[in-house]
């Protein structure tokens, strides 16, 4: 009689669940899981719906030009009053049927249209100006960070002194030597995004020399990373929330820069319209002409608080620990 030898009891291996029917792969939901966050604030909701509508409005300008019969570089002398100065005729800036936000002072211009006209050069040269600052900033901010000591503190050096030099100044210098029929719009993207990219830079510097020395970074170098893999793969996926975030709030800054490069002169040119050049030409009529000051003033703080507000609720959204920390000694825990 032969007994048979028993070995030690194998496990079975562990069954892994059987994918559910059209379930996203893993890391899609991320996406989802942004949207939904974003979905509980009411004032993300309305900030994206606002900044969404005044993008919309400025690329249909042309359509709605000819919707109401009105040219934005159309002289209507009949509707100033040239006995008072070239003040509009009638109450709240001449507005009537044909002019639904009234007419520009001293020309009679159609003020909606050239607001619509002005909104695609005001959010073009912002959004343009940031997209290139992000894109240096973060490149020289990891540049810093990961290469070493010396390169750290010279390209640190380097960002202080971009940081102290005056843009307005070098714009007007730039635009002196800038042949004539180089795109306004263009060089205002260039000069606002390759001068002022230092705040960026330092963010992302101070970001990444944190995230550094936490073990996924030493746990990517150990497995033979070098600085550029663990750039892209470890340091940008956790620097995405405050590089958007502050991206955001550069956005308002870069209109602002417009503005005052076209209340100098170097920004674009008469007759194109942008609300820093409407801005800069209304401090001669708050007085006699209100409207005037209000709308783009106005477009510009709504354009301001919309952008800010969303870069808030997109950072959040982002970094859940950013929701854990404000709900810290609180009772109720809320699943993301």
């Amino acid at each position: 009689m032969s007994v048979a030898l028993k070995g030690p009891a194998q496990r079975p291996a562990p069954q892994q669940p059987a994918p559910a029917p059209g379930a996203p792969a893993p890391g899609a939901g991320t996406a989802r899981r942004v949207v939904r966050r974003l979905r509980r604030r009411p004032a993300a909701l309305a900030a994206g719906a606002v900044l969404a509508l005044l993008v919309l409005l400025a690329l249909a300008a042309p359509l709605l030009a000819q919707l109401t019969g009105q040219d934005p570089n159309a002289y209507h002398d009949d509707l100033v009053d040239s006995a008072r100065g070239g003040v509009p005729l009638g109450s709240f800036g001449g507005i009537s049927a044909d002019h639904w936000l009234g007419v520009e002072p001293g020309t009679g211009r159609d003020l909606l249209t050239r607001l619509l006209y002005g909104a695609r050069i005001s959010l073009l040269v912002a959004l343009g100006a940031v997209v290139v600052q992000t894109l240096v900033g973060v490149g020289v901010g990891l540049a810093a960070a990961l290469g070493g000591r010396f390169t750290g503190q010279l390209v640190g050096r380097f960002t202080d002194v971009m940081i102290a030099l005056p843009m307005l100044v070098i714009g007007i210098a730039l635009t002196a030597v800038v042949p004539p029929d180089f795109p306004r719009p263009l060089l205002l993207i260039l000069i606002i995004g390759l001068l002022d990219w230092g705040g960026t830079a330092r963010m992302v510097r101070a970001q990444a020399l944190a995230l550094h020395g936490l073990d996924f970074v030493d746990a990517a170098r150990l497995a033979g990373r070098g600085r550029l893999g663990i750039a892209r793969r470890e340091l940008l996926p956790s620097l995405a929330a405050p590089v958007i975030t502050y991206a955001a709030i550069k956005v308002p800054t870069a209109i602002v820069a417009e503005a005052s490069l076209s209340f100098l002169g170097v920004g674009v040119k008469p007759p194109t319209p942008s609300w820093g050049q409407m801005l800069s030409s209304a401090q001669t009529w708050f007085r006699a002409d209100p409207a005037y000051v209000l709308l783009p003033a106005g477009l510009l703080f709504v354009t301001v608080l919309a952008s800010t507000v969303l870069g808030d609720a997109v950072r959040t959204a982002l970094d859940p620990r950013e929701g854990s920390r404000l709900r810290v000694g609180t009772r109720k825990e809320r699943t993301a």
